[in-house]
């Protein structure tokens, strides 16, 4: 297999690169230039923002234009970036697969919502960038567009795994490495659904060798985990001598703290958590959606960071996340 990959050098677009090179297929990567590529790999550098940054991808070899089964796309911004990708790449490639979001649906998005729920509006393929959700529907949009059925849109939730360059997981193995008492959010079986990286590398390049098409949904069942069985396995990684201090949600709010950036991954129950955590996907197992542990996904990680020398990578368009270390004190009394 040919794959082509537009991005292709952190986390989701790593993680689909090196589950292609294990399958022996044969991976082109399209990038800025920004960052090294895995080896192994054929490069194309250009930047899909500015004026012909395309050009490469419509370069020749020995007279003929380069083609390949699987075009695989993480783009984030103006979904008229996939628009021009696809209409360049249309009669030069089998299937789009375009790495959507589950935030493409509207809010308030009940739990156990399968595909064909409503859609946020306002969305267009031709647009500029505007905001994540109608950004990531525009591009579902775009790849429709141009590839119709043979475009699959993979509706990914909350994604952790080695490479994560967001600071959600990487946050909470670094401060519970530092150990002594750690603010755990409670309630301790508070479910959690969320994609291991690689689990979402792998369904992709399975599902359009398979020749799927269409949006699918793609994370963990409802309940893979919980708040606690995370952050135990965090301190089983690290070693540390952390001790998690169970903490009432209503505590944690009265103190302004915010879920889900100041404590990241954690939600309260309600209806962002019924969003975040209690999505429908039995479309994407009855696919073949297989989902590692919980605690491989938190082992893998830590052995990853300590490799970079512990500290991960941040995405200089997403804010650092965390809670200040202050705040926390307040919180546990110290």
């Amino acid at each position: 297999m040919r794959l082509l990959i537009l991005g292709g050098t952190e986390f989701v677009g790593r993680a689909v690169v090196e589950a292609a090179l294990a399958r022996d297929w044969q991976v082109t990567v399209f990038h800025r230039g920004r960052h090294e590529p895995p080896a192994g790999v054929d490069v194309l550098r250009g930047d899909r923002t500015a004026p012909d940054g395309l050009a490469a991808l419509a370069g020749t070899t020995d007279g003929a234009a380069a083609e390949w089964d699987v075009v695989v796309d993480t783009w984030s911004g103006a979904p008229s970036a996939v628009l021009d990708a696809a209409r360049l790449l249309a009669g030069r490639a089998g299937r789009y697969a375009y790495v959507s979001s589950r935030s493409v649906y509207a809010y308030p998005t009940p739990a156990g919502l399968p595909e064909d729920g409503p859609l946020v509006d306002g969305a267009d393929a031709d647009a500029g960038q505007r905001d994540y959700a109608r950004d990531k529907r525009g591009g579902e949009l775009a790849a429709e567009a141009v590839f119709g059925d043979r475009a699959l849109l993979v509706r990914a939730g909350l994604i952790l795994g080695p490479w994560e360059n967001v600071g959600r997981l990487p946050w909470w193995l670094g401060r519970i490495a530092r150990g002594g008492p750690v603010l755990a959010p409670g309630p301790r079986d508070n479910p959690l659904q969320y994609i291991d990286v690689r689990d979402l590398a792998e369904w992709t390049l399975d599902a359009a060798a398979r020749g799927l098409g269409g949006a699918y949904n793609l994370v963990s069942p409802p309940g893979h985990t919980t708040m606690g069985e995370l952050l135990e396995a965090c301190v089983e990684a690290t070693g540390s001598d952390a001790e998690l201090r169970w903490t009432d949600p209503d505590t944690i709010l009265a103190a302004g703290v915010e879920p889900w950036t100041d404590l990241p991954v954690w939600l309260p129950r309600g209806e962002v958590h019924d969003m975040m955590h209690r999505g429908d996907v039995s479309k994407a197992l009855a696919a073949g959606l297989r989902c590692r542990p919980a605690r491989e996904t938190v082992l893998d990680t830590w052995a990853w960071l300590r490799s970079i020398g512990g500290t991960a990578p941040q995405r200089p368009d997403r804010p650092a996340l965390g809670l200040a270390p202050e705040v926390e004190a307040a919180l546990l009394g110290r």
